[in-house]
């Protein structure tokens, strides 16, 4: 068998997105974003859409759940690890639908893209890529390492650091220092740690006041086609 057919059959672990862990996730993401915005000069529009962009950036992973949530297994292959990377453009669609300004749709549309053109979903370099979706990258990408997934713990700042600058190259510069900067705050670990939110939110699912569909606005355009 080749090489490319042995990749296309390997298996991945599906991570199933959760609307508590999407939001917890996401109000790190705002928070973060809007802090190194105010640290590069932004005005205070920009460092609210970044705020805005940073709380929605993964929507997209709410609506491709209910692809993920119907297969029987517990596996993705390749092919479909690239569907699932749709999840940042399926999201600014959706925010696109719903009004939100062209800048935080291109924020999260792009939040995926590397300054070395490696990311998706097209390949944009340094300066081709927006500004708030460097920074959106950088934030995301650190709250990620610095929180509980299904398949390890989390890591602590100074090992989640290391591991970012291996792969500096990733990353716009400029955002990076600001970066750096911002996470000697002395209020770092309450944004980093979302377990209270989490629980709180998830009463909130339990008790039906948040749900997928609320969240993706669908009640509204049910209740439009009734």
């Amino acid at each position: 068998m080749s090489r490319t057919g042995q990749e296309y059959r390997k298996k991945y672990p599906i991570i199933r997105p959760t609307i508590v862990k999407e939001l917890a996730h996401g109000i790190a993401v705002s928070n973060l974003a809007r802090r190194v915005g105010e640290r590069m000069g932004l005005s205070k529009e920009e460092c609210y859409e970044l705020a805005v962009a940073g709380l929605l950036h993964d929507i997209g992973k709410l609506e491709l759940a209910k692809y993920v949530y119907g297969k029987e297994n517990e596996t993705l292959i390749i092919e479909e690890m690239r569907y699932v990377r749709r999840h940042s453009s399926l999201g600014a669609d959706i925010l696109e639908k719903k009004g939100y300004s062209q800048s935080i749709v291109d924020m999260v549309r792009f939040h995926h893209e590397n300054c070395d053109g490696s990311g998706y979903p097209m390949n944009l370099v340094r300066e081709d890529i927006p500004l708030g979706a460097r920074i959106l990258r950088v934030c995301d990408v650190f709250a990620a390492l610095t929180a509980d997934r299904p398949y390890r713990k989390a890591f602590d700042v100074e090992t989640a650091i290391e591991l970012m600058i291996e792969e500096a190259k990733y990353y716009d510069v400029g955002v990076f220092m600001a970066f750096m900067n911002l996470i000697h705050e002395e209020d770092l670990e309450k944004i980093l740690d979302t377990e209270d939110l989490e629980h709180l939110l998830s009463e909130y699912v339990r008790k039906g006041q948040i749900t997928i569909a609320e969240f993706l606005g669908e009640r509204e355009a049910a209740g439009e086609q009734g």
